[in-house]
């Protein structure tokens, strides 16, 4: 019995991690190039596979490109955010090197990249609301839970571009404000009104 499943069972690894090399480089390519720029064949010689097998696993460029978008974001991370220091530890981040994080970083290009897109911005949306959005709100939770996510992610966002741009840590006192004024106001939309009152 051990003797005929034990083929079966390192034909699926090696599926799996055939599947996997595909979706990791179709993350970088469509990163760097975009989806009409980034190239099947490219794709599957990056991760050592034939590119067929992006047909067998995804169905095509669409389905890899959406696959490759819902594995770019992590909706569990958001729960693993500490409600208490949430403001000051995104502030200090933010006002750290883009850099520090480089594959956050390729995701973060990614998402961009598929937002200027009228091909994959529908993907785009439909994997953020499930994704990101919808636990943000699940997150936060208690009043008006839908304008303070969605500030919230449109605070987050505009961060992350402006860190990419400026592509340079922040230092002495800009550095000391930034993280001071940044803290603040992604605090205020973390905690409800019955928190901030029982603050004052």
């Amino acid at each position: 019995m051990t003797t005929v499943l034990a083929p079966e069972r390192s034909r699926k690894r090696d599926a799996e991690a055939t599947r996997a090399a595909i979706l990791s480089a179709a993350k970088k390519h469509f990163a760097k190039s975009g989806y009409d720029g980034a190239f099947l064949r490219d794709i599957a010689a990056d991760a050592g596979a034939d590119a067929a097998l992006i047909n067998r696993y995804f169905g095509g460029k669409e389905g890899l490109f959406a696959a490759a978008l819902k594995d770019s974001i992590a909706p569990n991370r958001i729960a693993q955010w500490d409600r208490k220091t949430f403001g000051r530890d995104i502030a200090t981040m933010m006002a750290g090197h883009a850099h520090t994080h480089v594959e956050r970083m390729h995701a973060f290009q990614f998402l961009l990249r598929a937002a200027t897109n009228p091909t994959t911005a529908p993907f785009l949306n439909e994997v953020v609301q499930e994704r990101f959005m919808q636990p943000i709100r699940d997150w936060i939770g208690g009043d008006e839970v839908e304008a303070r996510a969605r500030l919230l992610a449109s605070v987050f966002i505009g961060l992350l571009v402006e860190r990419l741009i400026r592509d340079e840590p922040l230092e002495g006192k800009e550095r000391e404000a930034f993280i001071e004024r940044t803290a603040t106001m992604l605090q205020s939309l973390v905690e409800n009104q019955s928190q901030r009152e029982g603050r004052t």
